[in-house]
């Protein structure tokens, strides 16, 4: 007799798997390049590589054959001087997304709602399906500015139990005004500010600090693109005090690696430098945002993190994505709402950004 097996959830077969950019050394193969002479400007990668202390520092680790700490002590107390912040509101995952994932798994039962602001970061979606949650989208305007009649009219109907927000916000680079957030603090959900891109913006942005002072303020940073770990995955969030004891039962115990908490404490120790990469990435968005106004059939949107959206008139974005990929230049190209045919360009270093231009020039 045929043994039965389990049915696949039903909220998991129904829902779109995420849509991650394919790694450069696949495309280099795919396009006949070698590795080293693509021009990855596709996933806000930093283009620089961690600080020469963080190598050091890794290669002189010998403890990968033992558990990392499951309290993150290191990583957590050099954070909250960092910050700060007292370090008891202080919690590190495998990046930010094992946070957002620990958020949702916190607060969600199946069929309770998510407010979500597209067009944004699609991990916020994508990890309230997994959880069979409602995600009511309440789309920003063409300026991408939020509709905040509309976010508490949502918000009074469907009473989520979480309103996700990027600022800066991915794809378009724009900032949260400090009064609307307060606006929206003011409402019964709890709002989760995503601060991924927070280092290339204005000083004075931030809302971390101000998280120990509310209760339904969650603030969500990376080591990703500021201190150029995305291939060491490390994160971290601040959380009011009473969620902490929660996320503390759920997470992973060892979720953090070795590797990556010895990286990200020792980009703390060396932020002056960080800081300085930061500012050469952010005076070449700045120097490509005028520049690429001299092609006449693309619309750049302004920009406070390390990309700038581009909307393409006149001809086809994917058209486009597939002549540069041609010559082993990776931009991401979008067809969703508020983003057709449309490509985000991560900032790169001098060259690779004269590099693009040139070629977007050419295909006048």
């Amino acid at each position: 007799m045929k043994e039965s097996l389990p049915n696949v959830c039903d909220h998991i077969q129904m829902m779109p798997a995420y849509e991650p950019v394919t790694p450069a050394e696949v495309l280099a193969r795919r396009l006949g390049f070698a590795s080293k002479d693509i021009i990855k400007l596709d996933a806000n990668e930093n283009p620089y590589a961690p600080v020469e202390a963080v190598r050091h520092a890794l290669a002189q680790t010998h403890n990968l054959n033992r558990y990392p700490d499951p309290q993150q002590r290191a990583l957590r107390e050099a954070l909250s001087q960092y910050h700060a912040l007292p370090v008891e509101n202080i919690l590190a995952g495998a990046g930010a997304d094992e946070l957002i994932d620990l958020l949702m798994r916190l607060f969600l039962q199946p069929g309770d709602a998510v407010v979500n602001c597209p067009p944004t970061f699609g991990m916020y979606a994508f990890d309230a399906n997994l959880q069979g949650a409602r995600v009511v989208d309440v789309y920003r305007r063409p300026d991408f500015s939020l509709d905040l009649p509309a976010l508490e009219a949502v918000v009074e109907k469907e009473c989520p139990k979480l309103l996700f927000l990027a600022s800066p916000n991915n794809p378009d680079g724009s900032l949260l005004p400090c009064a609307e957030l307060e606006r929206l603090l003011a409402l019964p959900v709890v709002v989760v500010l995503d601060e991924a891109y927070v280092e290339f913006a204005a000083p004075g942005c931030t809302m971390i600090n101000e998280v120990p002072r509310r209760s339904n303020l969650v603030v969500l940073r990376t080591f990703s693109k500021w201190a150029g770990l995305a291939g060491l995955r490390v994160g971290y969030g601040v959380f009011p005090a009473w969620m902490m004891e929660h996320l503390w039962k759920m997470k992973q115990p060892y979720n953090l690696s070795v590797a990556g908490s010895v990286a990200a404490v020792v980009s703390i120790e060396h932020a002056d430098a960080l800081c300085c990469f930061a500012s050469r990435i952010v005076a070449e968005r700045e120097r490509f945002y005028k520049e690429v106004q001299k092609v006449p059939w693309l619309f750049p949107f302004p920009s406070q993190a390390n990309f700038i959206l581009c909307h393409v008139k006149g001809r086809d974005a994917r058209t486009v994505r597939q002549r540069l990929a041609e010559r082993g230049i990776l931009v991401r190209y979008f067809d969703k709402p508020r983003l057709e045919n449309s490509i985000r360009i991560s900032i790169g270093t001098p060259d690779q950004m004269d590099a693009l231009l040139a070629a977007l020039l050419e295909m006048n």
